[in-house]
């Protein structure tokens, strides 16, 4: 039983309880991975350990902010005394802002770099020796904000920027190493962001601006990023008009790429520009 522990792929998601992450895990599970589910809301992920446990995937959660150093490196601590082994880290935790920069408090910005980049930095440093022996993955997601600025989402576009140059930095320091680094830039994605996004005072927004409906869920979104590690690919950007067609104009056509994102933006429900 310790020999089959010991061997099996294991994968770290952080940001595990809802969205995206959420919706990794189950994609992992489905792959027979052990899956290491890393999140602050310890209800949330205790409710899908159960059905983790129905599916007879072997797991664990450690109850993680991202935010905190200390509990990233008790998260891949926790996992090695477990599996002794990581394959596969993906950092997805997130948090959204909504609100223009001239209102928005620093603090907001502070809250954002600190979830989105640091945890992405903080989870990846302590993963990093585990994922060199394996010749395991870096996963980021981020979000086509990390290649085109976003108006009224000038910290979570930065923090994404961030995120992205780091990742590529840290697949060039490792050509030679065996390290896999895959940048994964969803669309607009069916989820809670939007929800838990914060204002300008750094409170909840509590209401999404758009029709979430209309866009690619969050299993869709799972189920590429995962088919990307397999074939350990650099980058993978979702959507054709919101994700492709936008990074290719922003190489192309930069000024036009900034108007057109300036009105598509702009009819977001309460739209902020207009203020």
């Amino acid at each position: 039983m310790l020999e089959n522990v010991m061997h099996k792929k294991v994968v770290i998601i952080t940001g595990a309880s809802s969205g995206i992450g959420k919706a990794l895990v189950f994609e992992y599970a489905k792959k027979s991975y052990a899956v290491v589910l890393a999140a602050r809301n310890r209800q949330k992920m205790d409710a899908i350990s159960e059905e983790l446990s129905q599916m007879g995937c072997d797991h664990l959660i450690v109850k993680t902010d991202v935010a905190i150093e200390e509990d990233c490196k008790n998260l891949i601590e926790t996992t090695k005394a477990k599996y002794n082994r990581i394959d596969i880290l993906i950092n997805n935790a997130g948090i959204s802002m909504r609100s223009l920069f001239i209102d928005l408090e620093l603090q907001v910005v502070r809250k954002v770099m600190e979830v989105n980049f640091w945890g992405t930095v903080y989870c990846t440093k302590f993963a990093l020796p585990s994922l060199l022996e394996t010749k395991g993955s870096v996963v980021g997601v981020i979000s086509i904000a990390g290649y085109i600025g976003l108006p009224g989402r000038t910290a979570y576009s930065a923090s994404k920027y961030a995120i992205r140059g780091f990742l590529d930095t840290l697949r060039v320091e490792n050509l030679k190493s065996g390290l896999h680094v895959l940048v994964a830039a969803p669309g607009f994605t069916a989820s809670n962001i939007r929800n838990a996004a914060l204002t300008a005072k750094g409170e909840m927004q509590g209401e999404s601006p758009r029709d979430e409906n209309k866009m690619m869920s969050a299993e869709e979104v799972a189920r590429r990023i995962a088919k990307a590690a397999d074939k350990r690919k650099a980058e993978l950007i979702l959507t054709f008009v919101e994700g492709k067609l936008s990074v290719l104009l922003k190489k192309a056509f930069p000024r036009l790429l900034d108007r057109l994102t300036y009105n598509y933006m702009d009819k977001e429900q309460g739209g902020l520009l207009n203020e």
